[in-house]
């Protein structure tokens, strides 16, 4: 779906408060707040909880319908319309204690979020899995392989299969790992 695609979707939907991701919910509460990056985070169901509890959020999507909703339900959030396929948003490097990317593959940003998380810093990546009987398509990602991306890295967690996150319906990959 393209942005004019996803801003119609947004603005359809109106003005929710959902739950967060719930390995998001789970992992974040282990943690330290801190610096937080949001990548691709739609309306902010992870930013927005992220920022309840404690944490200095930056939250980047492309759609404008999506951050206006975002700033709205949590205007302490650093809210980016930006590109990310564009890389419109530059990912500091080191300056980050989280950085989510959650129900958005772009295979090309792993190695700056690799980069912008800080040493001892966690990523926190749900991507959708190629399903048994379906073709690999740029949205989908095949066994393993994001595991491969964060070779060398602590994994804190790491899952292939059914969601637990009762939004998704689609076979998922999570990764959360720790950078050395």
């Amino acid at each position: 779906m393209d942005i004019r695609g996803w801003d119609e979707r947004y603005r359809s939907e109106g003005v929710k408060h959902p739950a967060p991701t719930p390995l998001l919910a789970e992992v974040a509460r282990k943690l330290k707040p801190g610096r937080a990056l949001d990548l691709a985070c739609g309306t902010g169901r992870n930013a927005v909880w992220l920022a309840e509890h404690g944490w200095t959020v930056t939250a980047v999507d492309g759609s404008p319908a999506a951050i206006e909703i975002l700033q709205k339900l949590c205007p302490e959030v650093d809210a980016h319309v930006a590109d990310l396929e564009k890389h419109e948003f530059p990912i500091e490097t080191a300056s980050w204690d989280l950085i989510v990317l959650a129900y958005y593959l772009q295979r090309d940003l792993f190695e700056p979020v690799k980069l912008g998380v800080k040493p001892g810093g966690v990523a926190l990546v749900i991507v959708h899995l190629v399903e048994p009987g379906h073709e690999q398509s740029r949205f989908s990602v095949q066994p393993g392989e994001l595991a491969r991306y964060f070779e060398g890295w602590e994994i804190l967690h790491s899952y292939e299969g059914k969601p637990k996150d009762p939004a998704h319906k689609r076979a998922v990959a999570e990764i959360v790992a720790r950078k050395p």
